[in-house]
């Protein structure tokens, strides 16, 4: 049935994609040129303001920092990893996605009520990414446990095997 029964099923996976394909290496170093360039750039904006900002506009700062530095980090953590780990990526990807529209969401709508107009388009906007980001958050988590449960009967085969 199987040439090596007494191989663990990490191993196994493992001899099946030994390298991060090269999609998924260049997705990881975009992700972390993107994020480091993002960071770099509101932090200069945000550093080299002559006065002082109001506290709204700090935060959002704040918030598009470390987004942009939370990126990075999924990206050179992508780029550093030999083999793809059962599509673990892609739920921390999803998540880090939905987590940043929902906070650009509420910044954007703040701002629009704060203002007194706009709020609609905000709203909308909002929802439609958010909708995407959550859409990827559960496509992930399905590719995942399908994954998991094929190593699990790899396992079963091979305590049956071995």
């Amino acid at each position: 049935m199987n040439d090596e029964p007494n191989l663990p099923a990490e191993e196994m996976i493992g001899r099946l994609s030994p390298v991060l394909s090269p999609w998924r290496r260049l997705r990881g170093v975009v992700a972390l040129v993107s994020g480091l360039a993002g960071a770099v750039c509101a932090g200069s904006l945000w550093a080299t303001e002559p006065a002082v900002l109001p506290g709204r506009t700090r935060l959002a700062f704040a918030v598009f920092t470390l987004v942009c530095l939370a990126w990075a980090g999924y990206g050179a953590w992508l780029v550093t990893r030999r083999t793809p780990l059962l599509a673990l990526d892609r739920v921390i990807a999803g998540w880090f996605a939905l987590t940043a529209s929902i906070a650009t969401t509420v910044i954007i709508a703040v701002a629009a009520v704060q203002r007194g107009a706009g709020l609609a388009p905000a709203l909308a906007t909002g929802a439609v990414v958010i909708a995407v980001s959550g859409v990827l958050v559960v496509r992930a988590h399905v590719r995942r446990a399908a994954l998991l449960r094929r190593k699990r009967e790899l396992e079963a085969v091979r305590q049956i095997g071995g």
